[in-house]
C-alpha cells in the first residue's frame, strides 16, 4: 500500500498539503488488510476475518479477505468506489501510518510521499504558517495514537489464543470452471476447542473481553461465499467449499 513512506518533518513537508480520500484505487489490488479485533463485529458482517502467521516475529495477526486472488480486491469497483459499508482503519488511514522508533514504545508518523493524496496545492495543510502542526495533522496524530491502543490488544488477543493452542489452519477449495485451486495459509479458530474450554478458561475469556471478536470471527467465516459471489460476477466461479483441518 504506501511506495514511499517517511516521517512526517516540519522543514520537508512545510508546504505540503493532504487531500481527502475520494476514490480506492490505491486499494484495488489488496487481497487482504488487516484489521484489529475492535474491527470484528463490523468487518465479520462483510469480509471473513481470519489469521495469518509470521513466523518471524512468532506471532499471528488478524486480516480480513477482500478477495480471493492476490492482487485481488474484490470491493473495489473499476471507478475506484468502495463496494461495502464497512472499510478497514488501516485502508481508511492512508496515506499516514505509525512507525516504531529506537525508543520501545514510542511511535512516529509517518505518511506516503509516492501518494496522489499528498500534493503542493490541494488539501487541508499539514503545518501551520508557524510551522506547527495544523488541525489536520493534530486529528491524525489522535487517530493513529488510538489505533495503536487497539492494535496492542489486537496483539495481546492474538497471543492468547496462540498460547492456548486455538488456532488451526482453513483450507480452501475453489472450483473455477474445470479447475480446482486451493487457498491454504490462513488460520481460524477451532471452535471445537473454544466448546470444550473449562469454565475457568471461559471467564477468563469473558474478562479480557475476547470473547465479542470470537464470536464475530467465527460467524464472519460465511462470508466466503459472499467472495465467492463476487468473484463469480467478475470471472465465472461457479462452485466453492471449504473446509477445516
Amino acid at each position: 500500500m504506501f511506495e514511499k513512506l517517511v516521517p512526517v518533518n516540519k522543514d520537508r513537508h512545510a508546504g505540503k498539503k493532504v487531500k481527502q480520500i475520494s476514490g480506492f484505487k490505491f486499494a484495488s489490488q489488496f487481497h487482504i488488510a488487516s484489521v484489529m479485533a475492535h474491527e470484528f463485529v463490523r468487518a465479520s458482517a462483510i469480509y471473513p476475518v481470519v489469521f495469518l502467521e509470521d513466523k518471524e516475529k512468532d506471532e499471528f495477526r488478524p486480516v480480513a479477505l477482500m478477495g480471493l486472488d492476490g492482487g485481488e480486491n474484490l470491493f473495489v469497483d473499476g471507478a475506484g468506489k468502495w463496494q461495502a459499508s464497512y472499510i478497514p482503519a488501516i485502508i481508511r488511514r492512508y496515506p499516514f501510518a505509525l512507525a516504531s522508533t529506537d525508543q520501545e514504545g514510542q511511535f512516529t508518523v509517518c505518511i506516503d510521499e509516492a501518494s496522489a493524496l499528498v500534493n503542493d496545492d490541494e488539501g487541508a495543510p499539514l503545518f501551520d504558517e508557524q510551522g506547527e502542526p495544523a488541525e489536520a495533522l493534530e486529528n491524525v496524530k489522535r487517530y493513529l495514537g488510538e489505533l495503536q491502543q487497539m492494535d496492542t490488544f489486537t496483539k495481546a488477543f492474538c497471543k492468547y489464543l496462540a498460547e492456548h493452542n486455538m488456532f488451526t489452519p482453513l483450507n480452501m477449495r475453489v472450483r473455477q470452471a474445470d479447475q480446482v485451486k486451493n487457498i491454504t495459509g490462513c488460520y481460524v479458530v477451532n471452535e471445537e476447542r473454544l466448546n470444550n474450554l473449562s469454565d475457568e478458561r471461559f471467564l477468563e475469556l469473558r474478562k479480557t473481553r475476547y470473547l465479542p471478536a470470537l464470536y464475530a470471527h467465527l460467524g464472519s467465516l460465511a462470508q466466503i461465499e459472499r467472495l465467492i459471489m463476487l468473484k463469480d460476477g467478475r470471472t465465472g466461479i461457479s462452485t466453492a467449499d471449504a473446509s477445516e483441518s
